[in-house]
């Protein structure tokens, strides 16, 4: 607790320190009632402001009231100082949590609002009660579109099965995660997603409808596609690679091989075309030896 008589000491005060409540006396040497309330509303604080007097009338207790107060008491009435305090401060205490409600709201608000899944609310019965930016992005309706709407407009009539018993299951309070599945666009094209869809529940645990979160795995699934094709490739590719096994037909003097069909090849050129081994050119000891003694057989 701390005294302060002048309008310096007061703002040093609400500066300085973190309060619970404020009171003060309507009428003070050199200083007043509603000049504390005036110096209070410029920090913007939202602590109890209480008032005390013992002269003035109801005109001026209404005016302090107006001007932020939160409540005035007689000094003729003094009792009742403890229980208005002690209201107040619940009171402010629930402002408090009110605001953090609210600002939870707008936070989540803004992370549905921005998200790209796409993210829609619905009772029990797949009535569309809130539809997300993302989610027109993805099914091409708008929100004024969807609203009101059963949630079966995006379901294809082959999975009306999937859509029932999901909602068997948020009826018991089950909620549904990652299913892989297909839904339908405006536009009548299909695209596949990932749901994840949560019941909600009223403040007694009641399940009164259910919040569905979808994201659009159509480029998932293709990728997966495409290393599914590629593997199958390679895998026929290696099956085709010929491998150089049995008797091979080769010409005893020039080397040449025989193919099935009759055609004779150089050695390494039928190697390289039915196996993955490729050459390079050199001369061995053995031959080196030949050129050089010819060489020298033909300068004698």
């Amino acid at each position: 607790m701390l005294r302060v008589w002048d309008a310096a000491g007061m703002t040093a005060a609400l500066a300085d320190g973190v309060w619970d409540v404020v009171i003060s006396d309507y009428v003070l040497p050199g200083f007043s009632g509603p000049k504390a309330l005036e110096l209070y509303r410029k920090q913007g604080l939202d602590i109890p402001f209480i008032c005390i007097s013992g002269r003035v009338g109801e005109e001026e207790a209404v005016g302090m009231i107006r001007a932020g107060a939160h409540d005035f008491v007689m000094k003729l009435h003094l009792e009742r100082l403890p229980v208005v305090v002690e209201l107040e401060l619940s009171l402010a205490e629930k402002r408090r949590q009110q605001k953090q409600v609210a600002r939870s709201v707008r936070h989540l608000a803004a992370i549905v609002e921005g998200t790209d899944d796409a993210i829609i609310g619905k009772d029990l019965t797949g009535t569309i009660l809130s539809w997300n930016p993302a989610a027109e992005v993805m099914y091409g309706y708008t929100t004024g579109e969807t609203i009101g709407e059963n949630i079966s407009i995006i379901v294809p009539p082959e999975k009306s099965g999937e859509m029932e018993s999901i909602l068997e299951k948020l009826r018991d309070g089950k909620r549904t995660e990652r299913l892989e599945t297909v839904r339908r666009r405006k536009d009548g094209k299909l695209i596949e997603v990932s749901l994840t869809i949560s019941p909600v529940c009223d403040d007694f645990g009641n399940v009164i409808g259910a919040s569905s979160i979808s994201r659009d795995i159509s480029e998932r699934r293709r990728q997966e596609q495409e290393r599914v094709k590629l593997i199958e490739e390679l895998q026929h590719t290696l099956m085709q690679v010929k491998l150089l096994t049995g008797l091979l037909p080769i010409c005893s003097n020039c080397k040449k091989i025989r193919d099935q069909k009759g055609q004779w090849h150089q050695l390494e050129m039928y190697i390289r075309d039915h196996s993955e081994a490729s050459f390079t050119h050199g001369v061995c000891p053995d031959c080196m030896k030949k050129f050089s003694d010819s060489a020298h057989s033909k300068a004698g």
